[in-house]
């Protein structure tokens, strides 16, 4: 490819999926606000100091972005919702849906939420409550059988107002964290 091939790529914005399924869902229209996919500038729309407000994100340079942003747009799994202010250009709100491919129930699909947050300047104007109900469109719209996540426990009423329910003999989510010796360093995928 030539120089000239590959500045043009770098300046072509990508999104993460095809935006046209978001105008198949009932979305709510928010004067000031656009609902749209993870784009691959987002990284310069502060996507990662939003992030931050929910975890740790760790030192995330643009390359390592766009790498991670590529990864994830090539296995056609990930769904991540962004909520910009147009007035200041920066993502004020974001919620994830991964789809896992599962043989069981006739080779369905299984939907996971993750990383939910809200800029704390725009909370309390029921933005998560709309990235979430997005997120729950698109599940069904993808055929998920199923959507979960999990949660720290003072949200656990905030998700049953949406619907989700703690399952009976079902309700218990294990997890194995692995102490990482180099926080810098990149996964082997």
């Amino acid at each position: 490819m030539s120089s000239i091939e590959e500045r043009c790529l770098e300046d072509t914005e990508i999104e993460l999926f095809n935006s046209s399924v978001l105008d198949r869902l009932s979305l709510s229209h928010i004067d000031g606000l656009l609902i749209r996919p993870l784009k691959s500038e987002d990284y310069d729309r502060g996507f990662l100091q939003l992030l931050a407000q929910l975890t740790e994100v760790g030192n995330i340079n643009r390359e390592q972005f766009l790498n991670r942003f590529h990864m994830m747009k090539n296995t056609g799994s990930y769904y991540i919702i962004v909520i910009e202010d147009i007035n200041t250009e920066k993502v004020v709100a974001t919620a994830t849906l991964v789809v896992e491919q599962k043989f069981i129930h006739n080779c369905a699909v299984r939907g996971r939420l993750e990383d939910v947050v809200v800029n704390s300047k725009y909370r309390g104007k029921h933005l998560g409550k709309l990235v979430i109900k997005i997120i729950l469109q698109l599940s069904r719209y993808l055929r998920c059988y199923k959507l979960s996540l999990d949660c720290k426990d003072h949200l656990i009423p905030f998700y049953e107002s949406l619907g989700f329910k703690r399952e009976p003999s079902n309700a218990n989510y294990l997890n194995m964290r692995f102490p990482t010796e180099n926080n810098t360093e990149q996964s082997h995928l």
